[in-house]
Parts: structure tokens; sequence; C-alpha cells
């Protein structure tokens, strides 16, 4: 009750700033483990080199998901029923706000894969031309020591020749 005075008797510009820190603060360590979780997904597709078992990875996982799923439940609790009624449907507004720039960071992140797969591409090519380049100018190179070599082996050949015949 004491709470809901102080919210009272405080400018509802600061009780928003407020609840947004704290949301936001909610938030922010809520993305840190969902990225952490991310990294052992990732991590889970390389081959693995560390001293963890496979179990105690799998457990580090399940406490990671568990983890998120009851700090969403938490903020999604206080959005829902610790909110002051001012800022309405908080919980479905962030929701859909939520789904909006997950979408949008999913597009970037595909744009983003696809631009670092066509200069991989173009990586490639160019050293596949290269590749082409160095082995046309080594037949090249062979052919001229290989002709070289055979006008050296005529010419000497025939001095020899002309020396035992004289």
């Amino acid at each position: 009750m004491q709470r809901v005075q102080e919210i009272a008797k405080a400018d509802p510009g600061d009780v928003f700033t407020d609840i947004g820190n704290q949301l936001g603060t909610l938030m922010d360590a809520y993305d840190a483990i969902s990225k952490a979780f991310l990294k052992e997904q990732m991590d889970a597709k390389q081959v693995y080199k560390g001293e963890e078992s496979i179990g105690r990875r799998a457990l580090k996982r399940i406490l990671i998901t568990s983890r998120l799923d009851a700090m969403l439940a938490e903020i999604r609790e206080t959005m829902v029923f610790k909110a002051p009624p001012e800022l309405g449907s908080l919980w479905e507004k962030f929701e859909k706000m939520w789904q909006q720039i997950v979408a949008e960071q999913e597009e970037a992140h595909a744009e983003e894969l696809r631009r670092a797969q066509i200069a991989s591409w173009r990586r490639r090519k160019r050293i596949q031309e290269i590749k082409a380049k160095v082995a046309w100018v080594s037949a090249v190179v062979f052919v001229v020591i290989w002709a070289v070599g055979i006008m050296w082996l005529t010419t000497k050949s025939a001095i020899q020749r002309m020396s035992l015949g004289h």
C-alpha cells in the first residue's frame, strides 16, 4: 500500500521512467542470457575441444532456458500486474514491439549473412582465378624452359657431331 501511495505522489513521467528503467534492466539481463544461450548453440555446431562433458553442456543449456523462461514470466507479471493502469496493456504493446524488432533483426541478420556469403564467394572466385593464372604462367614457363632445353641439347648435339666429324 505504501508503494502505491509513493507512486500516487510521484510525477507520472518519473514513474514511467522508473518503470521503464527497471524493466529495461530486466530485459538487458534477459538479452545477455539469451546471447549466452545462442553462443552455446553456435558452439555446439563446432568440434568441441574443451573439458566439459556433453551431459554438463546439456545441463547448462537446460538451466539457461529455465532461467530465460523464469525471467520472461517475471517481466510479463510485472508488466501485467504491477504496471500503473496509465500504461495500458503494456505487455501486449511490448510483445508486439518485441516481435517487430525480432523480425527486423532476423531480416538484418539474413542480409548480413547474404553479404558475407557473397564476399566469401568472391574471395573463392578470386583465388580460383589467381590459381588458374598461376597454372597458365607455370605451364608457359615450363614450355619455354623445355623448348630452351631442347634447343640447347640440339645445339650441343650438333656441336659435338661437328667436332667429332672434323
